[in-house]
């Protein structure tokens, strides 16, 4: 059988930071009245919605299509080698870092690390992020505020709005703010060391374990990534962020830009497509609402994107 575009059902979680605006501003229905901090768009537990393959996950249906589903360039052994997420912090999340690809490789026997991206869907006023510590901190002064409950002080943080982007490279130390939902673009790993927790408890009473040691280890402390607004830029085409392992695009349809555009994956290259606002078809075959992915696998080549919609595309450079 010949692959087509997948439409996806994610995979949700419940988080203890999470909330409800999954269901309230992406237009996601949450089975329980629980709070539901993340929404796996692209993943391998992510269950396709059409077509002959309906009902199986992405895991099975690279077992069984391999390059034909992700491209030549990657190994199917290793699984889907980006993951997209939606995430709605109605708490903070815990100060986190993630190591890089050698790292993860000494550290943990993983086959990569983990580089990620968040594009700002939503921030209620004054909504902030964790984007690293005070330049000049040294690793055992960040150890000794960890274990004194009191790193707080030692970090840096910055207010954000729809339409701002980060890039959290490997061994940045960040966090996601009360009022913020995001969409996430990352290498596929869930290898994270987290440093800080706010002091809370996790959903079963319990203090969260904390990764003092391999975290500081890892940890970037010379250098503060940058916000990047697009939120205000009309264009059809709108570059999100590049880097080594991922590429994010938004493409803007409208009756003044065109509710039309060619792509291609030229036979090598999958790509996630994530509807953030209206209505789009791809090859009008297949419809994504707000808040719904559609998966291109590498094999289908040209395809058409069209309607009145904002959406994300991400893909391996």
């Amino acid at each position: 059988m010949t692959l087509y575009p997948l439409l996806l059902n994610p995979a949700l979680h419940v988080k203890v930071w999470g909330g409800r605006q999954l269901e309230t501003m992406i237009g996601k229905t949450l089975p329980t009245d629980e709070p539901y901090g993340e929404s796996w768009e692209m993943h391998d537990t992510a269950v396709v919605a059409n077509g002959p393959l309906q009902g199986r996950t992405l895991g099975d249906i690279l077992a069984e299509y391999g390059h034909d589903l992700i491209g030549p360039d990657n190994d199917p052994a290793e699984g889907l080698p980006l993951l997209a997420k939606i995430l709605d912090a109605a708490d903070w999340l815990s100060v986190q870092l993630h190591p890089n690809d050698e790292q993860a490789r000494a550290l943990e026997g993983q086959p990569r690390g983990k580089t990620e991206a968040w594009y700002v869907l939503g921030a209620r006023p004054g909504a902030r992020l964790v984007i690293g510590i005070q330049p000049g901190t040294t690793r055992e002064q960040m150890a000794q505020a960890i274990r004194d409950n009191a790193l707080e002080n030692l970090l840096v943080y910055a207010e954000v709005r729809a339409g701002d982007v980060l890039f959290v490279s490997s061994g940045t130390i960040h966090a996601l703010g009360e009022g913020v939902l995001v969409y996430e673009i990352q290498q596929s790993s869930d290898t994270t060391y987290r440093l800080y927790d706010w002091g809370r408890l996790g959903l079963d009473g319990k203090p969260r374990a904390l990764h003092i040691d391999k975290g500081t280890q890892v940890a970037n402390m010379e250098s503060l990534p940058t916000i990047v607004h697009t939120g205000d830029n009309p264009a059809k085409i709108v570059e999100i962020v590049e880097s080594l392992y991922f590429k994010t695009t938004l493409y803007q349809l409208n009756a003044a830009n065109g509710t039309q555009i060619e792509l291609d994956t030229e036979g090598r290259r999958f790509v996630i497509l994530t509807c953030i606002d209206g209505e789009a078809q791809v090859n009008a075959e297949v419809t994504m609402k707000s808040g719904q992915t559609v998966l291109i696998p590498a094999s289908l080549g040209k395809y058409t994107l069209s309607g009145t919609a904002r959406v994300l595309s991400s893909l391996q450079p």
